[in-house]
């Protein structure tokens, strides 16, 4: 019997939660599913995202006495790695199955994982990090959020602080039915605003996969940049 493709899957189960009315639920069900071994995590990685790690190599992160925030960490590969490199971390997720996993997986971990909400985030995170992580995940909630989503995210940032970015580029003209739901050029040009301006922005090509957007924004005043050298 040929095993369920795991995508496919995940795709299901978004289906069943989005019909619910839930933009943000969904994600918990393939976590939890997962947990009694009836589906994998295709997004999965185990280890942190190759264009984040490319990026802090080149920007030579430093978070000594720094915050950062990973959006929609997942089982924390990247929150763990954003550690690694000095940041006092947090990682949140909506799935509270992702977030239990995520500490059973990291045990010791100096990071702090949350479960909350990208739609609803914790008050007291507004303007409260130097560097913002959002990999994959506003291009996993529908499209009719993602205006919300997106002004979330820069929220995150404090004043001389950095968003980092990356997400799947959709194809001129590509209709899709998601998740994920790929951005375009304007949906990456959206996290900068409300202080927050591009420093670059990369369409990065592969032919074996979808183009991805890897971007950098920087909040305006402040200091403390969390690298040692520019690009």
């Amino acid at each position: 019997m040929t095993a369920p493709d795991p995508d496919e899957k995940a795709r299901e189960l978004a289906a069943q939660g989005l019909a619910d009315g839930d933009p943000t639920g969904w994600v918990e069900r393939p976590y939890s599913a997962a947990g009694q071994g009836e589906a994998e995590i295709p997004w999965d990685r185990g280890e942190p995202h190759p264009l984040l790690v490319e990026w802090a190599q080149r920007r030579r992160l430093d978070g000594r006495g720094r915050r950062a925030l990973i959006v929609g960490c997942g089982l924390g590969a990247d929150a763990e790695y954003v550690a690694a490199q000095g940041f006092d971390t947090v990682g949140f997720d909506v799935s509270a199955t992702a977030i239990e996993t995520a500490r059973a997986r990291h045990p010791g971990s100096p990071v702090e994982y949350r479960t909350a909400d990208l739609l609803a985030p914790p008050p007291g995170w507004e303007r409260a990090f130097v560097l913002v992580v959002e990999s994959l995940t506003v291009q996993s909630m529908p499209p009719d959020t993602r205006s919300t989503s997106i002004a979330n995210v820069a929220r995150f940032v404090r004043p001389g602080g950095t968003l980092f970015v990356v997400a799947f580029a959709a194809a001129e003209d590509e209709e899709l039915s998601g998740p994920p739901w790929p951005l375009d050029r304007a949906d990456i040009e959206a996290f900068g605003a409300d202080g927050l301006s591009p420093v670059r922005i990369e369409r990065l090509s592969d032919p074996e996969t979808i183009d991805r957007w890897r971007a950098e924004f920087r909040h305006a005043g402040g200091a403390g940049q969390p690298f040692k050298s520019p690009i």
